[in-house]
């Protein structure tokens, strides 16, 4: 008998564009020979179910059922495909906690944690992670640019504390970029990071379990023709993303080992992206951040780099469902 998965995507978050499209690349690869898919929808307006002849009715919040074809369908696993709130901070995997459907993503307390950037970089150095020398700002309690600038040297990022996709983000190489930085990230949240700029080369890694082994994705290197990788270079063409990237095999291995340990420091489960910069001077990764959700769109690095690893796309989704059903 297959298997009833709810595709969960949209999002109460300006990410939630990017769900959708994640959401159409999962939906297009699901193997349906052995699951049944069902796609809801969370958006503003309320919970979706929409049935092949497109007509939309309500899930029940009780429960997490919905009735196609007057039959009431309950899932046995919930396919997470939402970036930011609801799906990636913590707040579905609670809920689903309560009602006792597995998911596929990390936990309530690892995707609460995980969403914070500066709490994750925290943990992450606790754990013997190398990470960027960072300032934690929030709106109540305002802080100069010069009180910054006196504990951080330039050049500095400056995002938002909870976002993704790099929106709200800006790269400040100068004190006059500061202020206006500061203002354009605390539009998109109430905290912010500030963190110095590590000079390298940048990389994304998705890990994920497969039989309860521990499996590290072709390697990405990214290269952007704006400043820094940025919305508009993740998702609207510039950059240059290759997979597998080209690196030496001390590069290859440092990576990779960090990568695993990230994920079990922070506990994680299912598929996760981490997000490094590779200082080639002191041959050291810096954890930039940890995707619990990461883009699963044609333009996201996920897809790219299961397919580099000669694995079909059905089969990585299959895996990660199983993974989340045991």
């Amino acid at each position: 008998m297959k298997r009833k998965v709810a595709l969960v995507t949209g999002g109460l978050s300006g990410e939630a564009q990017i769900s959708y499209k994640s959401a159409i690349t999962v939906g297009n690869n699901v193997d349906k020979s052995k699951y049944d898919l069902y796609k809801i929808d969370i958006n503003a307006t309320g919970w979706w179910y929409e049935n092949a002849d497109g007509i939309k009715t309500l899930v029940n919040r009780d429960d997490f059922s919905i009735t196609d074809q007057g039959n009431t369908i309950h899932f046995d696993v919930a396919l997470m495909c939402i970036h930011g709130t609801p799906g990636e901070d913590g707040k579905l995997q609670g809920y689903f906690d309560m009602l006792g459907i597995p998911y596929t993503s990390c936990d309530a307390a690892t995707s609460a944690l995980t969403m914070n950037k500066r709490y994750t970089v925290a943990v992450a150095a606790f754990g013997g992670i190398h990470v960027a020398k960072s300032m934690h700002l929030f709106s109540h309690t305002p802080v100069t640019p010069a009180t910054i600038l006196a504990q951080l040297q330039l050049p500095l990022f400056v995002k938002p504390n909870n976002g993704g996709s790099s929106i709200g983000m800006s790269k400040v190489n100068s004190p006059e970029e500061l202020g206006p930085a500061i203002d354009k990230a605390f539009k998109e949240d109430q905290q912010i990071l500030v963190e110095e700029f590590i000079s390298g080369r940048e990389f994304t890694i998705g890990v994920f379990k497969q039989n309860n082994q521990l499996s590290v994705l072709p390697i990405t290197e990214i290269s952007t023709q704006n400043e820094f990788f940025d919305f508009e270079a993740k998702y609207q063409g510039k950059s240059i993303e290759t997979t597998p990237a080209q690196i030496d095999e001390t590069m290859q291995s440092h990576l990779s080992e960090a990568a695993k340990s990230v994920y079990e420091i922070f506990n994680c489960k299912g598929v996760v992206r981490i997000d490094f910069i590779y200082d080639t001077k002191q041959q050291k990764p810096y954890m930039l951040e940890v995707n619990t959700v990461p883009g699963q769109s044609e333009a996201s690095v996920i897809p790219q780099q299961v397919k580099a690893m000669g694995m079909q796309l059905s089969d990585f989704y299959s895996a990660v469902i199983e993974q989340a059903l045991q």
